[in-house]
């Protein structure tokens, strides 16, 4: 087992790792839109949102070595799935390319730091 990290995305808010390999696989935890730059929450719509938190993925997948085209199930959790799930689809879409992962999207009670996305990749190393 091999922890990930990269300055390139935001630090853990809490005692867990960006990521980490076992075997060929890759489980990265759940990324929320944190400017890894600022440390900060910027964003403030689910369109922005979500290319932030899919940037931050980015980040950690090609750390490990691998990137979207790899990646075989997503896990998103959205704040409010009536309002945003089109517009975050439409995001999540663009950033994936012509990848299109296994996926689950929940919508939920609340997120950290009170963003409106967070999205979690299981990808393959080979």
């Amino acid at each position: 087992m091999e922890t990930i990290y990269t300055k390139n995305a935001p630090d853990a808010i809490g005692p867990y790792s960006q990521a980490v390999k076992v075997g060929d696989f890759l489980f990265t935890s759940g990324q929320i839109a944190i400017n890894p730059e600022t440390s900060q929450v910027e964003a403030t719509d689910i369109s922005s949102q979500t290319k932030q938190v899919m940037e931050n993925l980015k980040a950690v997948l090609t750390e490990a070595g691998t990137d979207f085209s790899h990646v075989i199930k997503t896990t998103c959790f959205l704040k409010d799935v009536a309002k945003d799930f089109a517009a975050f689809n439409e995001a999540y879409a663009e950033a994936l390319g012509d990848a299109k992962p296994a996926r689950s999207c929940v919508g939920v009670a609340d997120l950290p730091k009170g963003v409106l996305v967070e999205v979690e990749v299981v990808a393959a190393l080979s």
